[in-house]
């Protein structure tokens, strides 16, 4: 089991080995990020289920720099990793990157006040065979193909497609860190988040980019 605090976010989705770049204001979260950096303790960026309890009182600035907000239940599945602290702002607001290494299920609670921590496990996909490999490959042969021809007048864009990090990234990587990048309705993005099969994802995803 990992030891995780998490922070839940409606609509947010994080996709392994995608960096997430958070603005922390309520005060349970920003001593959630100190005890992430002073302990070590990897910080899970999670969608949610439903709200637990709503603030729906409007609100200074001040008042919600020193107030806690909404109160959600998290989603089952989310990614996690160390938090960097970039920028501290005067008013205590603070400006974080986590960088979302593994993918994991939420297990049960160990902490609720100030602010959850989680004993989890990580969700590994299923194991490919020979066959998949080969449909992984050409999925992302085919996704990447398909927006450098979608990226015609954005050569800059093109080049990066074409870089030896996109070109070279396992596909079963390069499924997470795609739908890190493209726009897509939350819960769709969960969706993709959960499947452990990886040509599924890949499918998915070819289908998005042309329309389908």
């Amino acid at each position: 089991m990992i030891d995780v605090a998490l922070f839940p976010i409606p609509q947010s989705v994080c996709f392994p080995g995608v960096p997430c770049p958070l603005h922390v204001f309520e005060p349970r979260y920003r001593q959630m990020v100190r005890h992430c950096i002073d302990e070590g303790m990897p910080m899970g960026i999670c969608h949610t289920e439903k709200v637990v309890h709503a603030n729906t009182r409007q609100q200074t600035v001040e008042e919600a720099l020193s107030s806690n907000q909404s109160t959600y239940k998290p989603c089952q599945v989310f990614s996690a990793g160390p938090v960097e602290l970039t920028q501290e702002l005067e008013d205590g607001r603070m400006l974080i990157t986590v960088q979302t290494q593994m993918r994991l299920s939420l297990g049960h609670e160990k902490q609720t006040l100030p602010f959850g921590i989680w004993a989890c496990e990580e969700l590994p996909d299923e194991s490919p065979g020979d066959a998949a490999e080969a449909d992984m490959s050409q999925y992302k042969e085919k996704i990447l193909q398909r927006l450098i021809t979608l990226t015609d007048k954005q050569p800059a864009l093109q080049q990066q497609l074409q870089s030896d990090y996109w070109q070279a990234m396992p596909a079963q990587d390069f499924s997470f860190a795609m739908a890190g990048r493209i726009q897509m309705d939350p819960d769709l993005a969960q969706h993709l988040l959960e499947s452990t099969d990886p040509v599924y994802r890949l499918d998915l995803l070819l289908k998005l980019i042309n329309g389908e």
